[in-house]
């Protein structure tokens, strides 16, 4: 079964990091952000979050995330690309 891909964006930020050949993984808000970011680190990979606020009263469709802004809850989307010096995992798991 293949994952998912998000839907890629052509500029800006997100753009510049897939043209360095980071590819988006996900959109998700603390406790599993730091978790995703240190599980992936941990499988050698190389790992990009770009971090965004929240806003309650904008313009746009956030409703998804608006249940923990006001606790300043953030949220990050995590880019991952393979490291160059990523060596297997020594885990007896594997």
């Amino acid at each position: 079964m293949e994952p998912i891909r998000l839907k890629l964006v052509k500029g800006g930020k997100e753009g510049d990091l897939l043209a360095q050949g980071w590819i988006k993984q996900t959109t998700i808000g603390e406790p599993r952000l730091s978790e995703i970011v240190e599980n992936y680190r941990k499988m050698g990979y190389e790992v990009h979050v770009i971090e965004h606020p929240v806003e309650v009263n904008g313009d746009s469709c956030n409703s998804c995330f608006t249940a923990g802004a006001e606790i300043g809850q953030m949220y990050g989307d995590v880019f991952i690309r393979k490291s160059g010096n990523s060596k297997p995992l020594e885990d007896e798991l594997f």
